[in-house]
């Protein structure tokens, strides 16, 4: 009796062991700003892949500097997925064959689902009077920003700063000059946008800081509302939001399939609502029409507008020996 007894655990185990094994268990390398997001994303993409495929699956994240998610999963991390603020950061893992090469062309809009731009976010009652990028350049104005060595988000913020000054007539020697000076301001770099989030909020440094138009809500959600207000400057980027499959995780583990779904779902009315719920700019026109209201209208420029490509912008601006280090290590 007592051998059977045990024989029998033994079989519930086993299939219990079985069951818990045939669950999917996707990773999601992101970026830092991104965990709000994926926080509200992630249950409905369960939910949905329940109810479409009659499968069980879960989605873990990893948040970071962009740029620095992207090396741990060069370097190693099994993510089955990467979905990151910049195209760069994929660029590297394409390059080091960890995604494919057409990653771009893999989903609609150029692999990226949403879209977001860069404001400014000050203190309540905006005591310094910060209205436009002419205003971080002044004296006793201090500037949170992210490092764009770093993180996508501190690319964006550089490069809205100088394209804020070819928008309006200025030449490239002229925005090195302005943007020498916005970072001449700075008192300490994030190393992503949770990081400057924190460096700004908590720590109570700085006058302004400059990231993504979402982070003004999960500052809210954080710490409650009343600490801070939104400026929308004159002029600004367009920052995409691209995602790709990360190929050596997924053809190990077997889970392209699931992987293309949950990208997929990116792009579906239900996921496209819950980006604009995160002011994140939804791709959809229904969505982004129904709110036109949270999207407040500024002028909008493109990278390849002014830098041709990001890669190009990467290579002049933010590789060892680039602009940025040529302006920032004078300061």
């Amino acid at each position: 009796m007592k051998n059977t007894f045990k024989r029998t655990l033994g079989v519930l185990a086993f299939a219990a062991g079985t069951i818990a094994s045939a669950q999917t268990t996707l990773l999601n390398a992101s970026y830092d700003v991104a965990r709000e997001f994926y926080k509200e994303i992630n249950p409905a993409f369960v939910a949905h892949y329940k109810t479409t495929t009659g499968k069980d699956i879960k989605v873990d994240q990893a948040h970071g500097g962009s740029s620095a998610q992207a090396r741990a999963v060069n370097d190693g991390l099994d993510a089955d997925v990467v979905t990151m603020n910049t195209t760069t950061d994929i660029e590297f893992l394409a390059r080091n064959g960890v995604v494919a090469k057409d990653w771009a062309k893999r989903f609609p809009y150029n692999a990226a689902p949403t879209t977001s731009t860069h404001i400014f976010v000050v203190r309540d009652g905006n005591p310094k009077g910060i209205k436009d990028w002419d205003d971080l350049i002044k004296p006793g104005v201090q500037v949170i920003v992210v490092n764009p060595k770093t993180g996508g988000n501190g690319r964006y913020t550089y490069l809205a700063a100088w394209g804020y000054i070819r928008k309006k007539g200025g030449t490239d020697e002229q925005a090195a000059e302005f943007v020498g000076k916005l970072y001449k301001n700075v008192p300490v770099l994030g190393k992503g946008g949770r990081d400057a989030t924190g460096i700004f909020v908590q720590r109570g440094i700085g006058d302004v800081l400059v990231t993504f138009e979402s982070e003004v809500i999960s500052i809210v959600r954080e710490f409650g509302a009343g600490k801070v207000q939104p400026v929308y400057p004159s002029i600004s980027i367009i920052a995409e939001n691209p995602v790709a499959i990360v190929e050596r995780t997924v053809n190990k583990k077997g889970t392209s399939e699931a992987a293309k779904a949950y990208l997929d779902f990116l792009y579906s009315e239900e996921a496209q609502e819950i980006a604009a719920k995160q002011a994140l700019r939804p791709r959809s026109p229904t969505v982004l029409k129904k709110y036109e209201d949270v999207f407040k209208p500024l002028q909008l420029f493109t990278v390849q507008d002014v830098f041709g490509s990001l890669s190009e912008a990467q290579k002049v601006h933010f590789n060892d020996g680039g602009q940025f280090d040529k302006l920032y290590t004078t300061k």
